[in-house]
């Protein structure tokens, strides 16, 4: 059998394959297209531009204060950037969009743990179908050696 350290990791083709094929098959999910859907609804609307720009410029100036050590000023700016992603979050095309990323982020999380757990499954039968002979047998062989 061959054996690979962390840093040789090789996939076979077969299984990059199939990883492909699961992405293709997600990337044309509701999930994945209402996502698209929101982003595109969330660029182009100048409002919520304009909220994530002033919101980008005073953590910019967040920044500078802290550089120059004005903790009083940098506090003032923290609570202007509260207010201004509470009323950003109050948009419906926000937080639709954020639930769209939760979404997303929960089928990809549901995939993964489907793929985990029915390796660990398949891992558990097949270590589990060893009796005791054979457990001898490659003992005694390891043993030698062999």
């Amino acid at each position: 059998m061959d054996q690979y350290n962390s840093t040789e990791l090789i996939v076979r083709d077969d299984i990059m394959a199939k990883a492909l094929e699961l992405a293709a098959l997600i990337s044309t999910s509701s999930e994945v297209e209402f996502y698209q859907k929101s982003e595109k609804q969330i660029n182009t609307n100048e409002h919520v531009q304009g909220l994530i720009n002033i919101i980008k410029k005073k953590q910019k100036e967040i920044v500078a204060f802290e550089s120059f050590r004005n903790q009083k000023m940098v506090d003032k700016i923290e609570a202007e950037i509260v207010l201004l992603q509470e009323e950003l979050d109050q948009i419906p095309i926000v937080s639709e969009f954020q639930q769209s990323q939760s979404d997303i982020n929960y089928l990809l999380q549901l995939v993964m743990g489907v793929v985990r757990d029915t390796v660990a499954q398949k891992i558990e039968v097949e270590a589990g179908t060893v009796d005791e002979d054979e457990k001898l047998d490659t003992a005694v062989i390891d043993g030698f050696g062999v």
